[in-house]
This record gives C-alpha cells, structure tokens and sequence, in this order.
C-alpha cells in the first residue's frame, strides 16, 4: 500500500529484487540504477522491463553513461539521448539527468534536447547540482527547462550535512520544483529533511547478504578495488524502506 503523505519516498534501486522490496514496503518509485560504486548509470533493458512488468512502482530511470564527472563529450550525449529514447519506449515513468559544463553550470543546451526526447515523462535532475558552481542558478535553469524535481545533499557529501543548504534551497524553490533529500538519508534522520519542507527523500535502504559462493579464490577483485568484498550481495531493505515510511506517516498524522 503506497503511503498517503505530502511527502514522497523514492527507492534507489539497483536490481529487481530491490525493486520488489520497495514496492512491497510502499514506496512512491524506484530510482533504477546500475553500478553502485560509481554513484549510479543506466542500468540494463532487462531490469527495466521486469522492474516494470512485476511492480505497480512508478519507474525512474537513471541516464548516465559512465561513472565520474558530470562533463559528457558529443559521443556520450548522443548515446544518452539514444538511451532516453530507448527507455520512453520501454514504458518508463521518468528519467533522472543531469550535466555540466567545465566551468560549473549546467549544460542547457544538452538538457533542452534531453527535455525534447522525454516528452511529457517526469525529469529529475540528479547529484550533479551538488557539485555545480552555483546551486541555485541551477536550479532556476532546471525550473525553466520543465524538470519537476531535483535529487540533493545539499552540496555536501552527505544530505545531513548539507540540511541548511537543502532548507535555503527549499525556500527558493517557492514550490516551483520538488527538492528531494539524498545520500545517507535513513529511518533514524529522514524526519530531519521532511521538517525542514522537502518534498521527497531518496534512500538506498542499503543492506547486503552473505554469498552463496562456497569456493571462494583468493586476491581477485573483480572491480579492482579490494576493499569491495566479492562475497556481499547488496540489496535494499524492505524493513528499513518500512521504517522510513512509518516515520514520516507517524509525522502527519499526528
């Protein structure tokens, strides 16, 4: 059963089964990402098609390329916008972007285009902000290009740590575009953000299960990074998504 309250819960996901944990738990939609460690790209036509064949979610899908800078040669932008085709057809509710130029602003010519393919679909403007120049120019520039809701911490690291930017940026968005709190939101300080005006929080609900790998070959990464454990599969949390939801409809109806 979705929750009822002014404010939105968004998921990230990152596989089917997190999918269907969030939609058990009531979430509003999944952010449907692929590769974690590097904050999140496209993920593939197959999880798209069965996060949307198997869940009464709404289905936003992220449209990066790569991992790293948010700065995209012409070939990176045409595979985007191949992509955001790609996904409009499939179905999708709506699409997560963003980009920049070199010098911190945001890229509008290459997101006006971006607005044209998406059509009538929901666009949500990702962490990219937190690392622009000038965070609410940007975000001015997003409400005149027709996006609906911007994910960000604030330009911080972590949303707590960014929660007066988040609160100014709340303020001067007068409602002309949903500010969503992101990175390290939680059950224990999601009703922080929801206090301060947020329209949404966006939660990974991140927890991870043992393999089920029996032989286990020693000093091989797959990603090259040792400190990643081959032998954890990450998932999100029906409890904790639960939990979240609980909190903030604990809030309103009080």
């Amino acid at each position: 059963m979705r929750s009822s309250t002014p404010v939105s819960v968004e998921v990230c996901a990152y596989s089917l089964f997190s999918c269907l944990a969030a939609d058990r738990a009531g979430a509003h939609r999944v952010e449907l990402c692929a590769s974690p460690w590097e904050g999140g790209t496209t993920p593939s036509a197959g999880l798209v098609e069965q996060a949307l064949k198997q869940t009464t979610l709404e289905i936003h899908v992220m449209v990066r390329p790569r991992g790293g800078d948010f700065v995209y040669d012409e070939t990176e932008k045409q595979t985007m916008l191949a992509e955001a085709s790609s996904l409009i057809s499939q179905g999708v509710h709506g699409l997560v972007v963003g980009a920049l130029n070199p010098d911190g602003s945001l890229d509008t010519e290459f997101l006006q285009a971006f607005r044209k393919i998406a059509g009538n679909r929901e666009l949500t403007c990702h962490r990219a902000i937190d690392v622009s120049r000038d965070p609410i120019q940007v975000m001015e520039e997003l409400i005149a290009l027709g996006f609906n809701r911007i994910l960000t911490s604030g330009g911080k690291n972590k949303a707590l740590d960014g929660i007066e930017n988040l609160s100014e940026m709340v303020a001067a968005s007068k409602g002309r575009i949903q500010i969503m709190a992101g990175s390290g939101v939680n059950p224990v300080n999601c009703l922080d953000f929801v206090q301060i005006g947020v329209d949404a929080i966006h939660l990974s609900a991140r927890t991870t299960r043992n393999s089920e790998m029996e032989y286990r070959r020693p000093g091989i990464s797959m990603g090259g990074v040792e400190e990643i454990s081959e032998f954890e599969v990450a998932y999100s949390s029906e409890e904790i998504i639960r939990a979240a939801i609980s909190k903030i409809q604990g809030l309103f109806s009080e």
